[in-house]
This record gives structure tokens, C-alpha cells and sequence, in this order.
């Protein structure tokens, strides 16, 4: 069997639970934090772009963490005869919401599909982000993973999550989406994305989590051998006495943990030779998912790639059986 050399047999990751300890205020902590966030106000405006045969494209502004404004598309088939599912998408690490057409598959297939931006990042790859985050940071190693990381009110993915959920709540008061039929997704940081969107609004129906990252920090931080964990990793090996703290911001923010407080239906993807995101790292965030509509692909021989489109057509085919 092929398999990362850092990583466990399959056997073993179907019945992988690290004991990961949740902070006794993390329902109080995110309840404050998205409740201030929805209390600073602000909608979701649309401008149109340009049409691509029967879709539409329009380029989004909504209002995120603290009222912020991020941007993102909505790019939706021109038959408006009906209100239609939604699928919320989150992007991998360092890239951005690219050009405004350059994804139309979940459109094509029937569906509003509405691309958030991550603020701050959008230059690693791809065609560009637009979304800058205007929050300072203490010490913190190249990249995004240890700014503010001393604390929680301060850690980057604090404002993040808080994009996403916010973007839930706007996306169904959409007049063109059916606010009963919302699913989050994303591959890689997009996967781990949307299992916190998932664990923090009670109105996503589905979450599709494709190789997601950031879950079970403490085994990541310690066996991944490629970046982005190794930025922790990195930042650990300077800041020598700021391990408890550190963990203790991650605690917050951990799929792992929050993924305990998904119920709504879930698909996972997983693949086992991927020294970016460890299998194992992604089996601690699914089997502890409660739901019991929960299911997880694996795929052998593939690597942070997971399953690329052949993973979206199979996305594709789960979601019509629950939207």
C-alpha cells in the first residue's frame, strides 16, 4: 500500500481520535466573536461582470469580520426562475478569488456558486486576491499561520472564520438562493474553511471537504514535513517557552475540534500520500464529526492533489442526493 512515510496505515486512520482538548470557552468565544461581527452591520452587494453563455457572473463585496468588506463572485445560471442551492467555495492557501470566470463548474452544474476571498492572502498562486486584511501582528515567521498567534482575539483565522460564517448569512438572504439548501466547501485551506463554516452556523446544510487543512494541530505542527504547518513548527523553534501558549490559541481554531459540532451531512476526501495535509490529520477532524450522514474518500496514490476534478464529479454526485 502506498502511503506517506510519515504517516499511519489506513486501519489505523479509520479509527484515529487524538485526545485533543477543546478551551472550556469555545462556544463563548465564538458566539462573541461572530455576534460582534454581525452586530457591526453591512450586506452583500453584487455588480455584474460579464455573462458566459447561460451563466452569470457578478463580482460580490460583503461584510466580514468586525464589518470589513471582502470580496468574492457569485456566478450563478441565467434561469432565475427558481431559487437555487448554493454552494459556498474557500480557497487554498495563499491564493486568491482569481478572475472573475474561472470557475464556472458548480455553476454549470445547477448551482449558485459564491467564491470568497481570504483576506490578506491572494499572492501565492493563481490570478491574484483582492481582499487585504488591515490587522497588525505581533512576531510572526513569513506567511499567515503564526500572525497574532500569541492569542486568540488576535490569530489570524479568528477574522477568516468569521469571513465565512458571515458569508452563510448573506448568502441566504440572496433572492436567487434557497436559504435551506447551503453547502460549504473548499480543498485544502478552503477544506478546513468550511468545517469551521459548517461547526459555526447552524445554516449550512453540507459540507464538502476536500484534503482539508488545519486540524489536529499538534500532530500537524510535529509530523508535517512540508509547508504551511512547518511555519509553526518554524516559529516554535525561535519563540522556545511559547509552545503552551501557542497551542492554546490553536485550540480555538482546530477543525479537529471544531468539526465536534458539525450535524449537518458531510464528504471528506483524504490522500494518503500527501506530506501537505497528513491523512491522518484529516481522519481526526471526520471521525469526530457526529453527524450520521458522513462519509470520506481515499485516495491511494495521490498527494496534496487529492482528487482533483475526478473528486468534484463525485462531489457533484453526493450533493444531488442531499440538496
Amino acid at each position: 500500500m502506498a502511503l506517506s512515510q510519515t504517516d499511519m496505515p489506513l486501519e489505523a486512520l479509520r479509527a484515529y481520535q487524538p485526545s485533543l482538548s477543546a478551551p472550556r470557552d469555545l462556544d463563548e468565544f465564538w458566539a462573541r466573536t461572530i455576534a460582534d461581527s454581525r452586530a457591526a452591520g453591512g450586506g452583500l452587494q453584487l455588480s455584474p461582470v460579464e455573462a458566459f453563455s447561460d451563466l452569470i457572473v457578478e463580482d460580490a463585496t460583503f461584510s466580514g469580520y468586525g464589518g470589513e468588506p471582502i470580496r468574492g463572485w457569485v456566478t450563478r445560471p441565467t434561469r432565475a426562475d427558481e431559487r437555487r442551492p448554493a454552494v459556498i467555495e474557500y480557497v487554498g492557501y495563499g491564493g486568491g478569488r482569481g478572475l472573475p470566470g474561472e470557475k464556472l463548474a458548480w455553476a454549470a452544474a445547477g448551482y449558485v456558486h459564491i467564491l470568497m476571498d481570504t483576506r490578506g492572502q491572494g499572492s501565492g498562486w493563481g490570478h491574484g486576491g483582492d481582499t487585504p486584511d488591515p490587522h497588525g501582528s505581533g512576531p510572526a515567521t513569513a506567511g499567515f499561520m503564526t500572525r497574532g498567534i500569541h492569542h486568540p482575539d488576535t490569530y489570524y483565522y479568528r477574522r477568516v472564520y468569521t469571513d465565512a460564517v458571515r458569508l452563510v448569512d448573506h448568502a441566504k438572504a440572496l433572492p436567487f438562493v434557497d436559504s435551506a439548501r447551503i453547502a460549504v466547501s473548499g480543498a485544502s485551506q478552503g477544506g478546513g474553511i468550511a468545517i469551521a463554516a459548517a461547526a459555526l452556523s447552524s445554516d449550512v446544510s453540507a459540507v464538502l471537504a476536500d484534503v482539508p487543512f488545519l486540524c489536529d494541530f499538534p500532530r500537524s505542527i510535529t509530523r508535517t514535513p512540508e509547508p504551511p504547518f512547518t511555519e509553526i513548527t518554524r516559529y516554535l523553534s525561535v519563540h522556545r517557552d511559547d509552545a503552551e501558549r501557542v497551542l492554546r490559541t490553536l485550540s480555538y481554531f482546530d477543525a479537529a475540534i471544531l468539526a465536534r459540532r458539525i450535524h449537518a451531512p458531510a464528504y471528506f476526501s483524504a490522500a494518503l500520500m500527501d506530506e501537505v495535509v497528513l491523512p491522518s490529520t484529516v481522519f481526526a477532524a471526520f471521525n469526530a464529526v457526529p453527524a450520521s450522514d458522513k462519509s470520506i474518500e481515499v485516495y491511494e496514490y495521490n498527494g496534496h492533489d487529492g482528487g482533483a476534478f475526478r473528486h468534484w464529479h463525485r462531489q457533484v454526485e453526493w450533493l444531488r442526493s442531499r440538496l
